[in-house]
């Protein structure tokens, strides 16, 4: 039976329609906005997987490509693999739900989002997240929902909701908002160094949005929902229980008040538990899972005890207190730039390189951005926590790390008018014990300012965590890898000293308030602040100059009449250019040509070869004119590249000439004065001018244009003197 429901949102109807589409899935809803429509689909396993202690969910979006009327590029021609638009829609989905299923859940779950119509102006990811939600709430699977997503962009000053691409790119701030009736759960997005106070009101405006979504989920609910699947008791052997607490508790409270590295803490909590399990291995065989699972549950406990009760943490530091920082710029000989950012025990070797148009991502999916001009690339190696792993492909963790990394920067970067370079940034993490994406932001500005890239200002970033029991609230700044395991947010905050560049929130409980959020911003401004002194005292701008190592890039602009002439037939005349000259040469529809050389005689010579081709020949100039076919009546040369004229017999030299052929042959080079240019726009050309005696040759010399002057021309003329003599 199909159902629909509707409401609107930002001006538009937002429609949640179930009954029609995959109705062998556990929950399927389809959710149109304007000409956009997303299904989602939920399938969970009945049983769930023996022995596993997480919840197995698993979250795919995907755009088809028919739904803009498009047909994929590559060689195939069909949807592969995930691009990156869509790992990250998957995230955007993936964390607002997750938190909603119970604890006692262990079955394998899957939720497919898919774009089936897009109006390319609205994107289909938050449109998704309330499929999703919708879907969830309408199965049988046990979800404490529903959710729902918007998106807020500000134009002029005035909010508005789930807007349209156009609007966004008008916008100074682009944020993703989830949550459910009376929380938040959770923020990703950027901004032009906007206020806290700002960002706030985005999020409570957002909310408006998100009540008016839940409560048409609940209708679409009540009315179809299925029955939700009985609760498991996870309580187990309460013996047990009693024993691993009255064997571990007190020393793993007295582990956590102790300061420590994170391998020392690593390494004393390994020896607990492998003493804990030998004491209790003949007791309670085949019960290893549930003792480590019971001593993780106490190390939860006392260290959240610890931080509401006392306001200490795991490494001894207070709620506010920011770990040591230290850092390197230019230590990597060889790159555009360089730095090495520790704060704690979390550190990020950063690189950048500068590269010209060619060098841009091209991007294929159903956003109207078809290239991308500024990348930041995070990578986390297994060694950096002190693991074995494997090297593959890239995962979803750094593709949204790099993500919330790149946004933090790339608006703070001046238009391609004024710095053309496409700019890569590559952040390894080398150590990680916390927070590694917003050392990459930090990373990432002393690398910039090391290669002599113009970003405005220095960005910084700092992650803050929660610990929250209830009316217990304590707020963490600089958090930890353990405060974040057994905190109940992540809470990562970019910004300059002007204002907020980008945010992400996460959070393991059903929400928090917009005061919490409030007291969270202040306290990351604080620490953000503090970590920009730090920065600036070792690099607090661009450099004067760009690494000698990375490409000069030269704008000029011809007319647009003459862009065909400089590319030439097939490319033939640009690809000469490149060749002769080693630059490499872009150019626009507009007229603008981008030269990029590593030396600056490259670039002149690429300037001085374009410069031949859209030169507007003048009477009276001197060119250096090649042979092309020699008549009766005189000689055709190519006096600039395209470009012929006549040198007649009666001008090729000063004494009578009875055949051409018999002063020049086709390929010679020697100098020509325009001397005239018919009603038919032809050019008349003289040898003979420039073999005047008395002085006339120099006088053409000084005629001639400043990059047709030089050594070469003077042997060009000792050349025809020679060649005059001789015959």
């Amino acid at each position: 039976m199909k159902v629909l429901k509707e409401v609107e949102i930002g001006g538009k109807t937002f429609s949640l329609e179930t009954g029609r589409f995959a109705k062998q899935a556990d929950g399927a809803v389809m959710v149109r906005y304007a000409d956009t429509m997303v299904l989602a689909t939920v399938v969970a396993k009945k049983d769930a997987t023996e022995g596993l202690d997480y919840f197995p969910l698993q979250v795919e979006y995907r755009e088809k490509y028919a739904s803009a009327g498009k047909i994929p590029g590559g060689f195939l021609k069909r949807e592969a693999r995930p691009s990156e638009k869509e790992i990250l829609s998957s995230r955007l989905i993936d964390r607002p739900i997750r938190p909603m299923f119970p604890e006692w859940f262990r079955c394998e779950t899957q939720v497919i989002v898919t774009v089936y119509s897009s109006d390319q102006e609205h994107d289909g990811d938050v449109l998704g997240a309330v499929a999703a939600s919708a879907a969830l709430a309408i199965s049988d699977v046990p979800f404490e929902g529903p959710i729902a997503e918007v998106r807020v962009t500000r134009v002029d000053g005035t909010l508005i909701v789930n807007p349209s691409f156009t609007e966004l790119q008008k916008g100074d701030l682009d944020v993703t908002v989830a949550g459910t009736e009376d929380s938040i759960v959770m923020v990703e997005g950027e901004a032009r160094e906007i206020p806290e106070k700002d960002l706030l009101e985005a999020l409570s405006f957002a909310h408006q949005s998100i009540k008016a979504l839940c409560a048409l989920q609940n209708e679409l609910a009540k009315e179809v929902g299925k029955a939700k699947r009985a609760a498991v008791d996870l309580t187990g052997n309460k013996a047990l229980v009693a024993d691993v607490h009255a064997l571990a508790a007190e020393r793993v409270h007295a582990l956590a008040a102790t300061p420590l590295k994170k391998e020392e803490r690593a390494q004393q909590t390994g020896d607990l538990i492998e003493e804990t399990l030998n004491a209790l291995a003949e007791k309670y065989p085949d019960q290893e899972k549930a003792i480590r699972g019971l001593l993780h549950d106490l190390e939860y406990t006392a260290m959240r005890e610890m931080i509401l009760r006392d306001g200490r943490r795991l490494d001894g530091r207070g709620l506010t207190d920011i770990r040591p920082i230290t850092i390197e710029v230019g230590l990597l000989p060889r790159t555009h730039g360089s730095a090495l950012f520790q704060r704690g025990e979390t550190q990020s070797l950063t690189t950048l390189t500068l590269g010209t148009k060619l060098d841009e991502q091209i991007i294929d999916g159903l956003s109207p951005i078809d290239s991308k001009r500024f990348m930041l690339h995070y990578n986390f190696p297994p060694f950096s926590v002190g693991e074995v792993g494997r090297l593959g492909t890239t995962g979803r963790r750094e593709v949204g790390h790099g993500n919330l990394a790149e946004r933090s920067l790339k608006n703070m970067m001046p238009p391609e008018a004024d710095f053309p370079y496409t700019v890569r940034i590559v952040s390894d993490i080398l150590e990680s014990n916390g927070s590694s994406s917003m050392a990459t932001v930090c990373a990432a500005t002393l690398a910039l300012f090391d290669g002599g890239a113009p970003l405005q200002r220095s960005i910084a970033g700092i992650a803050m965590g929660l610990v929250k029991e209830d009316d217990r609230v304590a707020i963490l700044s600089d958090i930890l890898g353990n405060e974040d395991h057994l905190g109940d947010m992540d809470f990562k905050v970019a910004g300059s000293s002007q204002g907020i560049t980008a945010c992400q929130m996460d959070i393991k409980i059903r929400g928090i308030s917009l005061e919490i959020m409030a007291r969270a911003l202040e306290q990351a401004r604080i620490g953000r602040m503090h970590i920009l002194e730090k920065m600036d005292a070792v690099l607090a701008a661009p450099r004067s100059s760009l690494s000698p190592f990375a490409p000069r890039l030269t704008t000029i602009r011809i007319p647009v009449d003459m862009i065909g002439a400089v590319i030439g037939p097939g490319g033939k005349t640009i690809r000469g250019i490149v060749k002769d000259s080693g630059a490499e040469v872009n150019i626009e529809d507009d007229g603008s040509v981008t030269i990029a050389a590593t030396s600056s005689e490259s670039a002149d010579k690429a300037i001085a070869a374009i410069a031949r081709i859209t030169e507007v020949p003048e009477i009276g100039k001197v060119y250096r004119a090649t042979v092309k076919k020699v008549m009766e009546f005189g000689a055709f040369v190519e006096f600039l590249p395209g470009k012929e004229g006549l040198v007649h017999v009666s001008q090729l030299d000063t004494k009578r000439v009875e055949k051409p052929s018999d002063v020049v042959k086709v390929g010679d080079v020697f100098d020509v004065k325009i001397i005239d240019k018919d009603d038919q726009g032809r050019w008349k050309l003289s040898r003979k001018v420039l073999l005047q005696p008395e002085g006339a040759g120099q006088e053409a010399q000084r005629d001639r244009p400043k990059d047709q002057q030089g050594q070469d021309s003077e042997r060009g003329h000792s050349r025809d003197h020679h060649r005059k003599g001789h015959h």
